[in-house]
């Protein structure tokens, strides 16, 4: 077999969609738009939420919240995930194992599953339930400082600049 001879599967290549060229067609005269109004009409101006003049559901509804942009995410491993680590266990070797993917603002170590190996586990955050798991099979937990936010390093920098002068 040589590449001129290589075909694409049938039904991989759609035909081009013809409208507007006679009823025989079956796509002629109004060219599956259907009949008159503002949807057959060319640039029909139809947005998400739109309710045709009526006030909105979104901005009839009140706000409420906010969003924290100071809030960390911290990435989530289960105590029985760990079941298959040894010695010691931070954040660049639960990367390694895939565990955590290393791109958020820390690790916590959550409650949920067996342990049965002693581990020496350096995490930013452990629940209770987590360390109580940890110490009973005989291992034991530090907590290492969080890295800083981009804005922690942007308030530091401004910060050593100052007293520098």
């Amino acid at each position: 077999m040589s590449l001129n001879q290589l075909k694409a599967p049938r039904g991989a290549n759609r035909a081009k969609k013809r409208v507007g060229r006679g009823q025989g067609s079956g796509l002629g005269k109004t060219a599956g738009r259907g009949g008159k109004g503002q949807k057959a009409r060319s640039g029909n101006m139809h947005f998400e939420g739109f309710e045709g003049g009526q006030m909105p559901l979104q901005r009839r509804l009140p706000k409420f919240g906010f969003h924290n942009i100071f809030r960390r995410e911290l990435e989530e491993v289960k105590v029985g995930d760990l079941q298959g680590l040894s010695g010691v266990v931070d954040p660049a070797a639960l990367k390694s194992a895939g565990l955590v993917r290393g791109n958020r603002d820390g690790v916590v170590v959550l409650a949920g599953g067996e342990l049965s190996s002693a581990l020496t586990v350096k995490v930013h955050r452990v629940t209770a339930g987590a360390r109580a798991t940890i110490e009973k099979a005989g291992g034991k937990v530090e907590l290492i400082p969080a890295p800083q936010t981009m804005h922690q390093k942007a308030k530091a920098a401004k910060k050593a600049a100052a007293q520098a002068k």
